[in-house]
């Protein structure tokens, strides 16, 4: 903090030069997460998790295969939820700490991506569509239909799961950067006085 005395004896309160710095930092800051439109990276793993908790209620009607027993599309989707919030939350209200926060979540998210696709990258090559068999209808056995639905639906949610592992990188990457280039300054919340204030020396007389 600064301090003038004029010759009236009047102390005048300076604006903090750190302080001034300080706030600087912080709408740099929040231009530079900002220019990485988190808030629509955000919506997008939200709209990603919802998908793939959708897509998934058909697994629980047909044969139930690894992807279903080990509720694979559920953690996966509730994680891609989490982190979207996160990444909008912070579109919001820019600071380290729910930087730090959406870091973390988001380095979770791609973790737990790659795992769900390596599952259902396994599953769908242990669980092959069954041949057509012609029935007395002419159409194919009950089983070919079930299988071919249940690929169907895990092709579907390993697209959408390679987006999302694709998404939650992309995330991650900006805001480390951003941390690398301001994680000197922790306490990002501070604010600088505005203006300057004077403050007179009582009369001693």
């Amino acid at each position: 903090m600064a301090v003038a005395v004029s010759k009236d004896l009047t102390v005048q309160v300076l604006e903090d030069v750190n302080a001034a710095k300080l706030t600087d930092r912080q709408q740099a800051l929040q231009a530079a997460i900002q220019r990485g439109e988190p808030k629509c990276l955000g919506v997008s793993q939200v709209m990603l998790g919802l998908m793939v908790m959708s897509y998934s209620i058909p697994l629980h009607f047909t044969e139930l295969t690894e992807v279903a027993r080990l509720g694979v599309p559920w953690w996966s989707g509730l994680t891609f939820i989490a982190a979207g919030v996160v990444a909008i939350i912070l579109d919001k209200h820019c600071t380290m700490k729910i930087l730090q926060v959406c870091l973390i979540v988001s380095g979770v998210s791609t973790v737990l991506s790659v795992v769900a696709v390596i599952i259902y990258s396994v599953d769908i090559d242990k669980n092959p569509e069954v041949p057509c068999i012609k029935t007395l209808h002419g159409g194919c056995n009950e089983n070919h239909y079930t299988t071919k639905l249940s690929r169907g639906v895990k092709s579907s949610l390993l697209l959408f799961t390679l987006a999302q592992t694709a998404i939650s990188a992309i995330v991650c990457f900006l805001l480390f950067r951003q941390r690398r280039s301001f994680g000197q300054y922790t306490s990002l919340t501070q604010a600088a006085p505005s203006t300057p204030t004077a403050h007179t020396a009582p009369d001693l007389n």
